[in-house]
């Protein structure tokens, strides 16, 4: 029928030659559980991680096929050294002696010159010429020829495999361009507009205007912003909560508001739009704000210094009351006295990565801002490393990314602070608040950091920016965010969790509840359930602040030097597993050219038998050098005589080891090594 109608509109139009208007199309709808949704968004989670899982693997292939290529250019010239030695040697034994040699102007027999009989057929007939008029190929010739064709079908394999890696690589992107709509789609799946949590608060505020005498409107702007289904249900009681609080506490009795020159009526609104990745929602009245005083005197009562609460600003004295217990109403009511509330506001906040900030005018009114994120499945993180951690910060917190310069970093009693444009910003370098209180392994990723300087991240707190000092990042990527489910909780600071395409499992941060927990650590003689969100009030802990001694594995880089690549194979993957970064050298020679290149080694094993240059000759040149004098140097070899190790002793050898070795020893050995040397 529809294709119908559209006929015989399409014919009408044209006959009497109207502007054809497009036939109005009612799409089909479809009812599913919401468990089937959850199941996709699920499912949708796991394919961004395998899909980071296959970008990770053709990043491995590039570095597979550059290696590869690199390492038959070497085979190449290795091949090529090896003939022009062969040449030179093959027309050297070639060369008969001279009076052997036939003279080209003495007469020749005619029979020199007679064709030569049947008998010699099948014959080395070459014999006859002499070396450089007719090339002689020996075996060693042939086998020669034979690398040199392999070489060259090795490179045509190769580039075969580069022009299949970048068909790979466009597929890839393909996918990910089809992730990306698949993702868009889906969360439009789970989108509700606001209404339908908005739509019962009007009836609400008519209810309690009725019950307790006040003239209030309620206006709602952005009735069809699209929020996440989850993040929606999470929302209605904080919501509704804020709504009543501004009701109790914000809007006046009307005589109130007329003595003040105000509209009888008072107005509650609620404002919605995305920013970003992110929601915003704002409940702001136009009541008589929040009494500072009223909050201070509060605080007071329940513990807190008289003096550190007269000298709180405006925000931190706003943050009290998102504590537990805390209520500043006179009486206790149906809707407020009760001190349950506002800290039930932020924790359900907390759940769903969300934030609240308020801002008060007295007289004026209230505004709270409320910031959830737009999905809470998918999020785009920047991959930082601190204290041999990795972390996953959301990339909407971060305002700015900048390099660490001592001459920015000025020391205040207490604290750090950062001079940035201007502003004195509080520095706070995170790994000394990372402590470890057991032994575990150091978390590093594949690849090159795209920034392995120490960085500080701009966070924004309000209107207020913190500087967060980590030691590397890795770069941004997007991710799938997974519940951490057990009987013990997240630390605090930490949302949830994520898991890179290499397996690797990296906590998420919450940067509202790590600044809140920072702050409560940094003075533990004060109740910090109140003073949590008070980050400027203490004066830091930190007369002596947490002192964490970064391991020495977490970036120390070993150099292994030997000539047998299965020694340097096993010996890096050892050290690998320890947690080690390892350089190799195939000789004595190689490893000096790398050190005087400019390669920067934390300690060196090495063998003693090489060629071009020996391990003695490499402790002798190394150890010369006043800029290695300290550098730590193990002796590994077969070699188990006294006179041997004498003389590497001798030499500056750090310590000696012979083959088989004590893989424990050698490890614990090496970690003393490099910790002396840091603590010298």
């Amino acid at each position: 029928m529809q294709t119908a109608d559209f006929r015989w509109q399409e014919v009408k139009t044209s006959s009497s030659k109207e502007p054809s208007t497009p036939p109005e199309t009612q799409d089909n709808t479809v009812r599913i559980p919401v468990r089937q949704l959850d199941r996709l968004n699920d499912l949708f989670g796991e394919l961004t991680i395998e899909r980071n899982g296959l970008s990770l693997n053709l990043a491995r292939l590039r570095t597979l096929i550059h290696t590869l290529s690199r390492r038959v250019s070497h085979l190449e010239q290795s091949n090529i050294r090896l003939r022009t030695a062969y040449d030179s040697v093959a027309t050297q034994s070639s060369a008969l002696p001279k009076g052997l040699q036939s003279d080209p102007l003495k007469p020749q027999p005619a029979s020199a010159f007679s064709p030569l009989p049947s008998a010699f057929l099948g014959h080395d007939l070459s014999s006859s010429f002499d070396a450089l008029e007719m090339d002689r190929y020996s075996d060693l010739h042939l086998l020669s020829m034979e690398v040199m064709e392999t070489i060259v079908q090795i490179q045509e394999v190769t580039s075969d495999v580069e022009l299949s890696l970048e068909d790979t690589d466009g597929t890839t992107r393909e996918l990910n361009q089809t992730a990306k709509q698949l993702q868009t789609n889906l969360t439009r799946i789970r989108m509700r507009p606001l209404s339908d949590l908005v739509g019962r608060f009007t009836r609400a505020i008519r209810d309690l205007c009725l019950q307790h005498g006040k003239q209030v409107e309620l206006k709602v702007s952005g009735k069809g912003t699209l929020i996440d289904r989850s993040i929606l249900e999470a929302l209605s009681d904080p919501l509704m909560h804020l709504v009543r609080n501004a009701f109790d506490h914000g809007i006046e009795k009307p005589d109130v508001r007329l003595a003040q020159g105000k509209p009888a009526q008072g107005t509650i609104e609620i404002k919605a739009a995305h920013r970003g990745n992110q929601t915003m929602i704002t409940i702001s009245d136009d009541g008589n704000g929040i009494n500072l005083n009223k909050i201070r005197a509060r605080a007071e009562a329940m513990g807190l210094d008289a003096e550190l609460l007269a000298a709180a600003s405006e925000d931190e004295l706003l943050s009290l009351i998102f504590e537990p217990g805390f209520s500043t109403a006179d009486q206790v009511t149906d809707l407020s006295g009760r001190g349950v509330g506002m800290d039930v506001v932020r924790n359900n906040l907390k759940l769903i990565r969300g934030d609240i900030r308020v801002d008060t005018t007295p007289l004026k009114g209230t505004t709270f801002t409320l910031t959830v994120p737009f999905t809470l499945s998918v999020a785009r993180v920047l991959l930082v490393e601190s204290n041999g951690m990795m972390l996953a910060f959301p990339t909407d917190v971060i305002e700015e990314m900048l390099l660490l310069e001592p001459e920015q970093v000025l020391t205040t009693p207490g604290s750090e602070v950062l001079k940035w444009e201007g502003e004195m910003i509080p520095l706070i370098r995170l790994g000394a608040w990372l402590t470890f209180r057991c032994s575990r392994k150091v978390m590093t990723l594949e690849g090159v950091p795209t920034i392995s300087e120490p960085t500080v991240l701009m966070i924004a707190q309000g209107e207020q920016l913190v500087a967060l000092q980590v030691d590397r990042c890795w770069g941004e990527q997007e991710i799938a965010i997974r519940k951490v489910e057990g009987p013990l909780e997240m630390p605090p600071g930490f949302a949830s969790c994520t898991i890179l395409g290499d397996g690797k499992v990296v906590p998420l941060v919450d940067v509202a509840s790590l600044l809140r927990w920072i702050a409560s650590e940094r003075n533990p003689n004060t109740d910090s359930s109140l003073i949590g969100q008070l980050p400027q009030l203490s004066t830091q802990s930190a007369d002596n602040p947490p002192i964490v001694e970064y391991p020495p594995t977490a970036k120390a880089t070993i150099l292994v030097v030997d000539d047998s690549i299965n020694v340097r194979r096993f010996l890096a993957l050892a050290l690998e597993k320890a947690g080690y970064l390892v350089e190799q050298a195939k000789d004595g020679q190689d490893a000096v050219e790398k050190l005087l290149g400019g390669l920067h080694v934390q300690a060196v094993i090495c063998d003693i038998e090489m060629p071009r240059l020996d391990g003695y000759g490499f402790l002798a040149r190394i150890k010369s050098n006043p800029a290695f004098s300290d550098l730590p140097i193990a002796m590994l070899t077969s070699r188990t005589g006294d006179k041997h190790r004498q003389l590497a002793i001798t030499l500056g050898a750090s310590a000696y080891f012979s083959k088989p070795y004590n893989e424990r020893e050698l490890l614990g050995t090496l970690s003393d090594l490099i910790n002396a040397r840091i603590s010298a």
